[in-house]
């Protein structure tokens, strides 16, 4: 008897955010064709997932792969493989680290084409907001920009200017009208300012002075302010990387009010406290900085609950000399980490994998692609693209610094332990990572655009 499917993918717990059953998977022409128990069907590959977890692949909708114009900090090529190792299909890169910024519909061209020929996921692109390109919204939207991102504090980024409320409030609703949802990096400018001022007056320098430049309020005084002009403006809000559960309480409490707004945080904020910062030094800055253990318990309680809609890993690399001074305040700020963040979620979870695991699968992948209008993905259905990460418990293993995929081997993981292994990554059926490892003819990545 002939072969009728592509690829069979056997006695799995296929995990939804529904829950959890057994089921086998198959997979012909790049798309699921069938899911259900003991399906008797031939194909050409078989892929035995007895005992393992089988999870729709994951959608990073928050990574800075710097490329065109500083592939020396990542690139796309040595981002997407790391990613695809860590159980990622699908990408959204930020606009501002590439150069020139993605603000017009020429250089979302430029970056798409580099995309197409070095990404072994597929990936979307976020357009960027500033003062400089509130005329270039509508040509962003019909490039097929994911979103428009705009930065409420200094990006560090001297082409990428941040927004203060006037241009927030202009880009609002003028992307409102397009049907453009907006990201925010939510950090007020001049509270950051204020404290930063008072800690340098004071002659500190280290880790502490730095997460000190940053407190809570920073973060929340942004927030409100967001979540005022998206109300007033109604225009679709995301706010990205929210480090603490007071932020999630503000974004809950508008939601509840009627405002489009949702949540994303990171594997770092849960993984990663305030005292690991200091010990751990450059690879753990990152902006809005990580909180203390309370703040971090309290965003689990969050995910749990259902109140943060969706996790990204904020991938933002540097090369190793920008990650080195004395002075803390002087090192890039970015945590690279979309290689492992999510396989340390599943980790930290291990031990209540049936309830927790559709939880975050429904912050990798569904709510993902439901917020950001991506038809055939999210979700291990019949009609949906075939994008399947495999992964299996067992016992803990060390991440060191030779594992790291990416450009440069610095990461705030390293020495972390982890009993969740990635063991397959398939994009539309096709292996990218087999039994662990990068697969040498990996497939090419495509472009996502939201449905209207």
């Amino acid at each position: 008897m002939s072969n009728d499917v592509d690829c069979l993918i056997r006695g799995g717990r296929i995990v939804s955010s529904q829950g959890i059953a057994t089921a086998d998977v198959a997979i012909a022409d790049g798309s699921i064709v069938e899911v259900g128990p003991n399906l008797a069907r031939s194909a050409t590959r078989e892929i035995d997932a007895t005992g393992r977890y089988v999870l729709c692949g994951i959608i990073d909708a928050h990574v800075h792969f710097n490329e065109p114009g500083r592939t020396e900090w990542e690139g796309l090529a040595t981002g997407s493989l790391a990613l695809a190792a860590g159980g990622g299909t699908c990408f959204f890169d930020m606009p501002l680290n590439s150069e020139p910024p993605v603000l017009d519909a020429e250089n979302f061209r430029r970056k798409r084409e580099r995309a197409e020929k070095e990404s072994c996921v597929d990936f979307a692109l976020w357009g960027g907001l500033t003062p400089l390109n509130l005329d270039r919204l509508p040509e962003l939207r019909d490039a097929g920009a994911i979103g428009v991102k705009a930065f409420m504090s200094a990006s560090g980024i001297d082409s990428f200017p941040r927004a203060d409320r006037s241009t927030l409030h202009a880009g609002m609703k003028r992307a409102a009208e397009l049907g453009l949802l907006v990201a925010v990096h939510a950090e007020d400018d001049a509270l950051a300012a204020y404290y930063t001022r008072r800690e340098r007056l004071a002659g500190h320098s280290d880790a502490a002075a730095w997460l000190a430049s940053r407190p809570v309020d920073v973060e929340l005084t942004a927030i409100r302010e967001a979540l005022d002009l998206a109300g007033e403006t109604r225009c679709r809000l995301h706010i990205v990387h929210v480090s603490s559960p007071e932020g999630v309480a503000l974004v809950n409490d508008a939601r509840r009010r009627g405002v489009d707004v949702t949540a994303e945080t990171c594997p770092h904020y849960l993984i990663l406290t305030a005292d690991d910062v200091a010990r751990i030094g450059a690879a753990a800055k990152c902006a809005p900085p990580i909180r203390d253990r309370h703040r971090r318990d309290g965003l689990w309680d969050a995910v749990r609950a259902g109140r943060i809609q969706t996790i990204g890993s904020d991938h933002s690399p540097a090369p190793a000399e920008m990650k080195t001074s004395a002075d803390f305040f002087e090192i890039w700020g970015g945590i690279a980490g979309c290689q492992h963040g999510f396989a340390l979620l599943l980790s930290a979870c291990a031990d209540t994998a049936e309830r927790d695991f559709p939880v975050l699968t429904g912050a990798f992948s569904a709510h993902v692609a439901e917020r950001f209008r991506l038809p055939r993905k999210g979700a291990i259905t019949v009609g949906n693209d075939a994008d399947i990460t495999v992964v299996e418990i067992a016992g803990g293993h060390e991440i060191t610094d030779s594992s790291l995929l990416t450009r440069h081997a610095i990461s705030a993981y390293v020495g972390q332990t982890s009993r969740v292994r990635i063991l397959h990554t398939l994009l539309r059926g096709q292996s990218i990572i087999a039994n662990g490892v990068p697969v040498p003819a990996a497939p090419r990545g495509r472009l996502l655009k939201p449905s209207p």
